[in-house]
């Protein structure tokens, strides 16, 4: 099994959300978080004066899946969150070792 955690753009949430129901992913968690990389953060203007924003707000989504169908739930992030600009985001892919359900302890691939 396999975690996949991917930071995207806000705004592209409700694409990659549809677009991994279409291939069958029915289970995510989502949070809103703040970071930066290579954009580094920006300058903005409030009431005259400017200031630094250093954390760009941006969506964390995880999902859990099978080791075979990494790649392909991979590539259908990469193509529903990309915009082509910098700040596109990051796909991380982990190993899990166990999973159980808490409400019937199942385990495993039946858990996910």
């Amino acid at each position: 099994m396999k975690k996949i955690e991917a930071v995207i753009k806000p705004f592209k949430l409700e694409d990659v959300k549809d677009a991994l129901a279409e291939i069958g992913i029915t289970g995510m968690t989502v949070s809103e978080v703040k970071g930066y990389g290579r954009q580094a953060g920006h300058t903005e203007l409030y009431r005259g004066a400017e200031y630094v924003v250093d954390f760009i707000p941006k969506i964390k989504i995880e999902v859990v899946v099978n080791a075979q169908d990494v790649d392909r739930v991979v590539e259908t992030i990469i193509s529903s969150a990309r915009t082509g600009k910098i700040g596109d985001g990051k796909i991380f892919v982990t190993d899990i070792e166990k999973v159980i359900r808490i409400r019937t302890g199942e385990e495993d691939e039946e858990a996910i």
